[in-house]
């Protein structure tokens, strides 16, 4: 109960907020198959600097933790399970192999902004840890030291909008300890790095590691895209 509640309240700040780069971004979350060698580890809060600590105690820089590099790479992180604000008018491929920026694969997201008309008329996917947690069990991970979130992204046809990419955010009974946004961002055909910057945050503990929002009235020719190498610095 006070998932669903801590859920319904995220979607109206959504709806109220949306297009403004501070709102947040949330809502309910679409069951979604996984793939085990993507899922991230379950234990609370753990340290991605944590295994690179000195043998003199002292803090040791921030190694790269990846949300997404590759289909089944070993060091990814997160699930996107997030599917919002009902899972309807979205798909995900995160095994995509053509044009990809590095590796064999990448993300394909197809967002059905004429489904979408009929319906809530925005959508979203959030990657959480663990899978479907809006904030209603402890997870997440500790990202401290981290300085920024860099991905890459392109459209199918360029001139695709986002709304916000952002990490952080989830709130209920275990929230994240900060967010930070971009947007809106206007995608390419080409492949584009984008950065969100993380310096100041408090990142001790992060359960919603990445999420986009788009809406329909701004795509009316549908909104295709594509994401790759996602990871903190």
């Amino acid at each position: 109960m006070k998932d669903k509640l801590a859920l319904a309240a995220v979607f109206i700040i959504f709806v109220l907020g949306c297009g403004n780069p501070s709102s947040s971004v949330q809502a309910n979350s679409n069951a979604m198959t996984q793939n085990p060698a993507v899922a991230p580890e379950q234990s609370n809060k753990q340290t991605a600097a944590s295994s690179s600590a000195s043998e003199k105690g002292q803090a040791s820089p921030f190694q790269s933790f990846l949300i997404y590099a590759d289909k089944g790479t070993r060091n990814n992180h997160y699930v996107p399970s997030g599917f919002m604000p009902d899972g309807k008018c979205l798909s995900l491929n995160d095994a995509w192999m053509e044009n990809c920026h590095g590796g064999k694969s990448c993300i394909k997201i197809v967002y059905d902004t004429v489904c979408s008309k009929q319906g809530r008329k925005w959508a979203g996917i959030y990657w959480l840890n663990p899978a479907n947690n809006w904030g209603g069990q402890k997870g997440g991970f500790n990202l401290t030291g981290a300085q920024k979130l860099t991905f890459w992204a392109r459209g199918e046809k360029g001139g695709e909008r986002i709304e916000e990419i952002k990490i952080g955010g989830i709130i209920g009974e275990y929230p994240d300890s900060d967010s930070a946004v971009i947007g809106p961002v206007i995608l390419t055909p080409e492949w584009k790095e984008y950065t969100i910057d993380l310096r100041g945050k408090d990142l001790s503990t992060i359960s919603g590691g990445f999420t986009w929002a788009a809406k329909e009235e701004v795509n009316p020719n549908g909104c295709t895209f594509y994401l790759d190498d996602i990871q903190y610095e």
